[in-house]
């Protein structure tokens, strides 16, 4: 046992008033840092924290961590800077879904995905016959989180966990949950503490996987005992393709088709929530842009204009809402969607984005809320974000307008909106 002569009379006293349970309590904190280190100074002290740390450990306790786990884990443990930094930040600019795409959908980035799709013939082909997800939407996801395993995120898992279940109380069960499955994880060692690496919101490993998917949907692919996402690009992969065949991917089906519009469209029905089959999308004139025959008239899709009647419009199939499963944005399974097809050799989009229809940024929403409550198209609160009710009150102020109801919130809009004013 380390010795306690070194340490001075108010560490040591604060050691003899611990409440002590045997063994199974965890030396946390500042003091696991004396303790260990054999220092007498506490290497960057944060009080608050090693108070959480504490009093964390019955929680973890009681989930099954274990006293060697979590000293291992915590000693010596300070929150992650970046963390913090990064926790509250809402970023006041809106990236336009033509910019993202872009970046997300480059030549380099489809030419890698080309390269791995026959680097990984063998094993893609195995996770597709097991279970039932295309191959190149696996690669697309691993393209899209971490570009194919070059940039996994530089932040220990358990750290920024500890940090967000520490300083952010508004969601602290969720952190804390995360946090005591990523301790779980280490301590099954399917990974090593210090190889636990992922981003500053806890997510892990080659596809990006929070501590609770890990363990809802995570593969061990090549049968080594361990779901090793963080080193095994097969078990990462077949991990990735669990977790769509579990929200129901569709086997050898798209997710979606970028299609026409006819001039005489009903804008009403493209409200990012009415669901018709394609052969009654094609009775309101709907068409595939690229000229060709919808494969299965029968599929059901929803009508998406990721940037309003201005830019490209597709028809969005069951496969679509599967991506927006594993990342909620219409940009993102937009992005994942269009790589899958460029990976296999498929083309750009054929519409243009008219890029002087610029979304708004958070500020620029409130204000059109704000215009729209003014004006009696009563749209709820201004919070900044575009929902339902926001959507409904500009679909209603352009059809007074006599413009194209499309819901799209854009700079042109508040723009024209101001202008009436």
């Amino acid at each position: 046992m380390t010795s306690l002569a070194h340490i001075g009379p108010k560490v040591l006293r604060r050691f003899r008033d611990w409440n002590w349970k045997g063994t199974a309590f965890a030396l946390t904190g500042a003091l696991a840092v004396v303790l260990v280190s054999g220092h007498g100074t506490p290497v960057k002290a944060d009080a608050g924290f090693d108070r959480f740390v504490r009093s964390f450990w019955s929680k973890a306790s009681s989930a099954g961590i274990s006293s060697r786990t979590y000293n291992a884990v915590f000693t010596g443990m300070d929150p992650d800077a970046d963390t913090l930094r990064l926790m509250d930040k809402q970023s006041e600019f809106v990236k336009p879904v033509w910019s993202y795409l872009e970046s997300a959908v480059s030549d380099s980035r489809v030419s890698r995905g080309r390269e791995l799709l026959d680097e990984y013939a063998s094993v893609l082909s195995k996770i597709e016959a097991r279970y039932g997800v295309d191959r190149e939407a696996v690669l697309a996801i691993w393209g899209m989180e971490t570009n194919y395993g070059t940039f996994k995120g530089k932040h220990n898992v358990i750290r920024a966990l500890a940090t967000l279940a520490y300083a952010a109380p508004r969601r602290s069960s969720f952190w804390e949950r995360e946090l005591i499955k990523a301790l779980g994880i280490v301590q099954a060692g399917h990974v090593r503490f210090q190889d636990m690496e992922g981003s500053w919101a806890g997510a892990m490993g080659h596809t990006q996987f929070m501590p609770t998917s890990w363990q809802a949907y995570a593969a061990d692919y090549d049968g080594d005992g361990r779901r090793d996402i963080w080193t095994s690009v097969p078990d990462a992969l077949a991990s990735t393709a669990n977790y769509l065949s579990e929200h129901g991917w569709q086997t050898g089906k798209t997710w979606g088709y970028e299609v026409a519009l006819p001039r005489s469209f009903n804008y009403k029905l493209a409200d990012d929530d009415t669901t018709l089959s394609i052969a009654a999308w094609a009775r309101q004139g709907v068409r595939r842009a690229n000229g060709r025959d919808f494969p299965r008239p029968q599929d059901d899709a929803i009508l998406v204009m990721p940037a309003g009647a201005s830019g490209p419009a597709f028809l969005m199939l069951r496969n679509f809402y599967v991506i927006k499963r594993y990342n909620n944005a219409t940009a993102y399974a937009l992005a994942v969607g269009h790589l899958a097809d460029r990976i296999i050799g498929g083309g750009e989009f054929h519409g243009d984005w008219s890029r002087e229809y610029l979304p708004l940024s958070r500020s620029e929403t409130k204000e059109l809320q704000q215009e729209l409550n003014r004006r009696g198209y009563n749209v709820g609160s201004a919070d900044g974000k575009v929902g339902p009710a926001t959507k409904r009150g500009i679909r209603a102020y352009q059809k007074a307008l006599g413009l194209i109801p499309d819901g799209y919130a854009s700079v042109v809009l508040l723009a024209r909106m101001k202008l009436d004013s």
